[in-house]
């Protein structure tokens, strides 16, 4: 989809030109982001970044918080108690 915008020279004269399109989009990212109305996959997928990594690099460099809430936490502690548990049963 395009869209025209009328934007203000005021506010114009703090942006380059050459750039302004990539600035809006990673804007309307991150505050979609922000609000949960999208995932960071889907900030990666939109923005093009190559991995996860440079996904979480891109939302922290502009003070995005990650959603991480305690279900994620206990997901990733029992993956980690699984490849434990792994782990030593290979040992044996």
């Amino acid at each position: 989809m395009q869209i025209t915008l009328d934007l203000p020279e005021e506010l114009l004269q703090y942006f380059d030109p050459d750039h302004l399109s990539r600035e809006i989009l990673e804007a309307l990212a991150i505050q979609a982001y922000q609000t949960e109305k999208i995932t960071s996959a889907e900030v990666g997928r939109i923005l093009g970044l190559p991995s996860r990594w440079a996904v979480d690099s891109f939302l922290k460099q502009h003070n995005a918080d990650l959603h991480y809430d305690e279900a994620d936490l206990e997901r990733d502690r029992e993956t980690l108690r699984h490849l434990r548990a792994k782990r030593t049963d290979n040992a044996s």
